[in-house]
């Protein structure tokens, strides 16, 4: 398999952490971004196949990530904001959403020969507009209410409707897939998980559970199996565990 180099946003973050050790395995070179090298796990710190890229997202430079960028084959994002006060409510409102488009600017930048893959962790909560997806009239009132009080869920839409709408699917720089896991929760070990379409339960009323070694998985399996990928580009599959 050719070995390809990735740089992954959000890798010190629970989900982000299996991302990179899957890429790891497979022998693939990564590259994280991190505000704090501190937070790296021992067995990164020295890896021959890991760099560490020190800075925030958020106010680099384009150029700058545009040279960060220059040899990868693909961008993951695992980004997602804290779960406390200022995490939900303090600034950046849209960490996601203003990083998707930062890295779709910095590939331009760059005028890759070939369009480099972008895979965005996303939530089953948000709905894929590019299809009438059943949401039930209760869903979706509380998802409006979600989208005026949460500005997290308001940037998870808003970053994937950048994809969408934006970038869309014949984008010379960037061509992507947008991952849906619903209800995440831990697990050491990978295992049997599903993919679809469209979310085939409620992600409000009657809520799946995903793994995040599982997301890990199917994220790197994206990345770097040209076949996942091509079954996916320019979707937002929603996985589930079993």
């Amino acid at each position: 398999m050719h070995k390809q180099t990735i740089l992954v946003l959000g890798a010190s973050g629970a989900t982000g952490n299996h991302l990179v050790n899957h890429l790891l395995k497979a022998g693939h070179h990564v590259k994280v971004l991190v505000r704090s090298p501190q937070n790296l796990p021992g067995n990164w710190k020295g890896h021959k196949n890991v760099s560490t890229l020190t800075g925030s997202i958020s106010v680099m430079p384009v150029k700058e990530l545009a040279a960060y960028l220059e040899d990868c084959h693909a961008v993951a994002s695992c980004l997602g904001h804290n779960l406390t006060f200022k995490g939900v409510y303090g600034k950046p409102r849209k960490l996601v959403t203003d990083a998707v488009a930062k890295v779709h600017e910095a590939v331009k930048h760059n005028s890759p020969a070939r369009p480099v893959r972008f895979v965005l962790m996303n939530t089953a909560g948000n709905s894929n507009r590019n299809l009438n997806e059943s949401v039930s009239f209760g869903q979706r009132l509380i998802i409006g209410m979600l989208r005026l009080l949460l500005p997290p869920h308001a940037d998870n839409e808003k970053a994937s409707d950048y994809l969408r709408l934006k970038v869309g699917r014949n984008d010379p720089a960037i061509e992507w897939v947008v991952v849906r896991p619903d209800t995440l929760i831990d697990e050491q070990e990978v295992t049997k998980y599903s993919l679809h379409g469209s979310p085939t339960r409620s992600a409000l009323f009657n809520p799946g559970k995903t793994s995040r070694n599982n997301v890990g998985h199917f994220m790197a399996k994206m990345i770097t199996e040209d076949a996942c990928f091509s079954k996916w580009e320019g979707q937002m599959p929603v996985i589930y565990n079993g």
